[in-house]
Formats: structure tokens, sequence, C-alpha cells
């Protein structure tokens, strides 16, 4: 696709992409700078390869996700529920006390999913479609609809309970 400026660039422009999936794979900040580090590589090390056959963020997604999955499953993790970084709870212009603790609580319950749940839902609330999620994922777009129906039931079954 390009040189190492142009890979900068794109790094520079989606960096916030590669924070969000770093956070919700992660417990803390040393793994969320190994993993990020480690998306970043794969990313360089198939920067090439990318055909613009879909956008830049989705392939990007596609890449970051499976890296954090990876990552995983080499170091055998089994996710936990931590406090969340200060800065996915400040992401809202709004001062509103229930609102911010209803989306603490939204976090920590989706922190607590299997992996592939926990992408989905990240993918979702990051406003991609039905497609663009199948696209990164692999899935097709029926099966993403029905897991996302799945996890919704299951996350507001959690958050009742809890």
């Amino acid at each position: 696709m390009g040189n190492a400026k142009d890979f900068a660039d794109v790094i520079r422009k989606h960096q916030g992409l590669i924070y969000k999936v770093t956070s919700i794979y992660t417990n803390n900040e040393q793994d969320r700078e190994d993993l990020f580090q480690e998306i970043v590589y794969q990313l360089w090390k198939y920067f090439d390869t990318f055909r613009n056959e879909a956008k830049i963020s989705t392939w990007m997604y596609r890449v970051a996700m499976n890296t954090a999955i990876t990552h995983l499953k080499k170091s055998k993790r089994s996710p936990s529920s931590v406090p969340l970084p200060e800065y996915l709870l400040s992401a809202s212009d709004t001062k509103d006390e229930v609102f911010e603790e209803r989306l603490k609580s939204l976090y920590l319950h989706i922190k607590q999913l299997n992996t592939l749940e926990k992408g989905l839902m990240l993918l979702l609330l990051e406003g991609k479609s039905y497609k663009e999620i199948a696209s990164i994922t692999g899935l097709n777009p029926s099966n993403v609809g029905t897991r996302i129906s799945r996890i919704k039931q299951k996350l507001k079954q959690n958050m009742t309970n809890s």
C-alpha cells in the first residue's frame, strides 16, 4: 500500500481504534502497552498486503482483534473484572452521574464476556453495521445479528442481577 510515512499517518489517524481494542482485551496498563505494540507490529507486517477492498479501519479492526485474541491465547489469561480506564468513563460530554455509572457498569459487564462477545460489542458500540462487523470477524451478517441479540439479553440480565 505504501511506505513508512503512509503507515505512520494511518496509525496516527486510527490510534483510538487500537486503544479501544487494547482496553477491552486487557486488564492493566502494562498489558495494554504490550498489546498496543504487538498490534502496531502486526499492522506494519501486513501493511503492504492491504488491498483497499475494505475500509482501512475495517482491516485494522480485523488485525487488531485477531492479534488481541491470539495474545490472550498465548498468555492463557482469563479475563476478569477490573476498573475501567478514566478516558473511557470521560468519553461522555454529560456530567450526569447516573449515566456515567451505567456506562461504567456496562463496560465492566462487557469485560466479563468471552473473547468474541467482547469484540462484537466493541464494534457495535463503535457504530459498525452488522455487515461491517461480519467483515471484521469473519461471521455472516445474520449470525452477527443473532449473536448480538443474545449478548444484549445476557448483558441486560447480568446488569439487572448485579
